[in-house]
């Protein structure tokens, strides 16, 4: 088993060559770890062009959902009240939550989207 075989379940790389072929007016977005079992989270890195955001518009989640901003300034929607959030911003959308997020910036947005499972409860 080489290097490589051992470490590709643990260790994740975003698809640079992929992202810099893609234009900045295009929104990219690539899974870093997916959802495996009910109970594991998937984690999708996102760009998001001027004029872009929410494919669905205000919408809400079966599960918890976190966007951790690297780049750009992002307009967040929750609950009807809306914010701007830029880098280093940690965003959580409580499962069952309406929210939308967009950019009205000339500049793309990145942020890393965490869709966490919710536990039935018994």
């Amino acid at each position: 088993m080489t290097e490589d075989d051992f470490f590709a379940p643990y260790v994740r790389v975003l698809d640079g060559e992929r992202v810099a072929s893609t234009p900045d007016t295009e929104r990219y977005s690539q899974a870093l770890v997916e959802k495996a079992d009910p109970y594991a989270a998937d984690v999708r890195w996102i760009r998001t062009p001027p004029g872009g955001g929410s494919p669905r518009g205000p919408h809400t989640h079966e599960h918890e959902q976190l966007f951790y901003i690297l780049e750009g300034t992002m307009e967040i929607e929750i609950l009807g009240r809306r914010t701007q959030v830029g880098p280093g911003s940690v965003v959580v959308f409580p499962k069952g939550v309406e929210h939308r997020n967009w950019n009205e910036t000339d500049r793309p947005t990145v942020h890393l989207a965490v869709n966490i499972p919710v536990e039935a409860q018994s």
